[in-house]
């Protein structure tokens, strides 16, 4: 008998080279796209129509991808901030029942912890984004939660990067891209299509998914 479905569903967003690179030094590769950015906080804040005014999307991070957000920006608002640190204590994750968190970042000590306790989380909960780094999106397509990836398609220059996406979507067995109109119904907006240019880096927006494996 083949396991039951994952309760929670996780959508991966990240911006990567063509290459798959992410990430350089500790920080993005690439600065000045204001646009880019504004796509990212309202896709994260943005409810499903399924979910009632009172929810919450919910963002998972690692340590170092959290102590990358500037202090004045810590946590997202509007959205529950999940950061995933090894130092984290065991019980953290049963007392962040308690945590306000519009002020707050609950901490766990693994995206198996985060998962746990997202599922358990009292209060009404929307979508669920994987925001990195590589590590937790690796734990995360190893699960059979992850279901999509949002992908900003950095286009030109080329990046010089020394952290990768782990997966080469469009060479990746079970993954599919989706046309814009499921791109557009998923995020809940008309994004622009094709490819864009900001400070002189371009950039695609992109929806894939997982396809379902019989």
């Amino acid at each position: 008998m083949p396991p039951p479905p994952p309760t929670l569903d996780l959508t991966l967003i990240v911006a990567a080279t063509r290459t798959m690179g992410i990430g350089r030094s500790g920080t993005l590769p690439w600065t000045g796209l204001k646009r880019e950015m504004a796509y990212f906080a309202r896709v994260t804040k943005r409810l499903p129509a399924s979910a009632p005014p009172t929810a919450l999307n919910a963002v998972i991070m690692g340590r170092k991808t959290w102590e990358s957000i500037p202090p004045r920006f810590r946590p997202l608002k509007g959205r529950l901030n999940v950061v995933i640190s090894r130092s984290a204590a065991p019980a953290a994750a049963a007392a962040a029942h308690e945590v306000d968190v519009e002020t707050n970042a609950v901490r766990v000590a693994s995206l198996e912890e985060a998962v746990r306790f997202l599922e358990a989380w009292p209060r009404p909960l929307g979508r669920v984004f994987v925001m990195g780094g590589a590590q937790i999106y690796g734990a995360s397509l190893a699960g059979r939660e992850a279901r999509r990836v949002l992908l900003t398609r950095v286009g030109e220059p080329e990046f010089e990067c020394d952290a990768f996406f782990p997966l080469n979507l469009g060479q990746a067995e079970g993954w599919v891209k989706r046309d814009k109109r499921e791109l557009d119904a998923w995020v809940g907006e008309e994004v622009d299509a094709g490819e864009q240019e900001e400070n002189g880096t371009r950039y695609e927006f992109q929806l894939w998914e997982k396809e379902d494996q019989a």
